[in-house]
């Protein structure tokens, strides 16, 4: 019996260390556990602690980055701004003078009125230059009174479109805008695009053009220009001619659908007064070539000319040979305000204007036919046009070829 006892009380002392023994292991074990996830949580928000600061500085830079932009993008705009507002002031003082009696050598004068650089002071045209208007030899230089000049002197210009310089639109069809951008507009054969509309005038122009084998597109030249205000029009038209002649004049106006002849000699100018405003064409050449102006609203250099032969060859237009392909080339001069304007070149005067044509290409081109066609030459509606007025049915024949 004491034996016995003996070895019961030796099983329970086992089963109580075994008891001891797993309870040890699993403290272990939750103490490993414990000691691990502790480890995981403090990796695990130590990393998200990192990573919320790396956002934050990024998003940081980005807003930096952003303020930077916009601030450099108000900069350029606002300097922009001040270039045109100053190109506008210049363009309004330029002629902003009084003509004085000429010198007895007949050099002309003018005195700068108050409020231009040259306020008060008199300019006299160089002797290589002495008439505003030569009129025996009309390819001499004309004399340029300028009283926004810095030198307060005057200086001799030809008087003809320079196709590189602002309000420029020549060749197939090639723009120069306001902002000093070059770019390409070809529109259609046949169509009619308002290429400047206001509130108080438009200006359309007729587009003729051919379309070789092989190309997707017409080559397009302005033949006709029609300028509309008030209740009035104005129509300047390269004639069609089979071949060119430089001595033949194959210029073309009509006023209010009456065909108007320019003289050749004298003043060799035509005048009209049209309600407020009066309308000047003078010739700035024996053929081909005149200025007109509208008084208040725009001055332009128009001269008739042809697709040559080398012309021809070099870009490979393959035009027929009994065609001169007679056509305009045009700078414009507006004596108004452009905040408003709208046409393939009238937006690009606008304030703010950005354009949306491709620099650095060897032919920017720029959209919109959409917007700016016309149902004639003489219709003052298109999507974006300003001028109102019920559109002419005035007669085109022997002012738009028909190609």
């Amino acid at each position: 019996m004491a034996k016995m006892g003996g070895r019961k009380w030796s099983i329970l002392v086992a089963i109580f260390i075994l008891l001891l023994a797993m309870e040890a292991v699993i403290a272990q074990g939750q103490g490993n556990g414990n000691g691990n996830n502790g480890n995981g949580n403090g990796n695990g928000n130590g990393n998200g602690k990192g990573n919320d600061k790396e956002e934050k500085e990024r998003e940081k830079r980005e807003k930096e980055k952003e303020k930077r932009e916009k601030k450099e993008k108000k900069e350029k705009e606002k300097e922009k701004k001040e270039k045109e507002k100053q190109a506008k002031k210049q363009q309004g003082e330029a002629t902003n003078y009084d003509k004085l009696s000429p010198l007895p050598t007949g050099q002309e004068r003018g005195f700068c009125r108050k409020n231009t650089a040259c306020e008060f002071k008199t300019i006299v045209c160089p002797s290589e230059c002495a008439y505003r208007k030569p009129k025996k030899n009309k390819k001499q230089k004309a004399c340029f009174i300028d009283c926004s000049s810095s030198t307060c002197e005057a200086t001799c210009k030809v008087r003809k479109a320079n196709c590189d310089g602002y309000g420029a639109l020549c060749y197939d069809p090639r723009f120069v805008g306001g902002d000093g951008v070059m770019f390409y507009f070809h529109g259609a054969k046949g169509g009619n695009f308002a290429i400047v509309s206001d509130d108080e005038f438009q200006i359309n122009a007729h587009f003729i053009g051919t379309r070789p084998k092989g190309r997707t597109r017409d080559y397009t030249w302005v033949q006709a220009l029609s300028v509309m205000f008030d209740t009035h029009t104005l129509a300047i038209a390269a004639n069609r001619v089979s071949h060119w002649d430089d001595n033949v004049d194959s210029l073309i106006v009509k006023w209010d659908d009456e065909l108007v002849n320019i003289p050749t000699d004298g003043e060799a100018e035509w005048r009209a007064n049209g309600d407020e405003r009066e309308v000047v064409v003078e010739r700035t050449d024996d053929t081909n070539s005149v200025r007109v102006t509208v008084s208040g609203l725009i001055e332009m250099d128009i001269s008739v000319k042809p697709i040559r032969e080398q012309e021809n060859k070099v870009h490979n237009y393959q035009l027929p040979s009994d065609d001169a392909f007679a056509h305009l080339e045009t700078q414009f001069r507006f004596k108004k305000s452009t905040d408003n304007f709208e046409g393939v070149l009238g937006q690009t005067y606008r304030p703010g204007y950005v354009s949306p044509v491709k620099r650095g290409v060897p032919m920017p081109m720029m959209g919109g036919e959409d917007k700016y066609q016309t149902l004639s030459m003489f219709s003052t509606s298109c999507n974006l046009c300003k001028f109102q007025r019920p559109s002419e049915i005035a007669s085109t024949e022997g002012l738009v070829a028909q190609y």
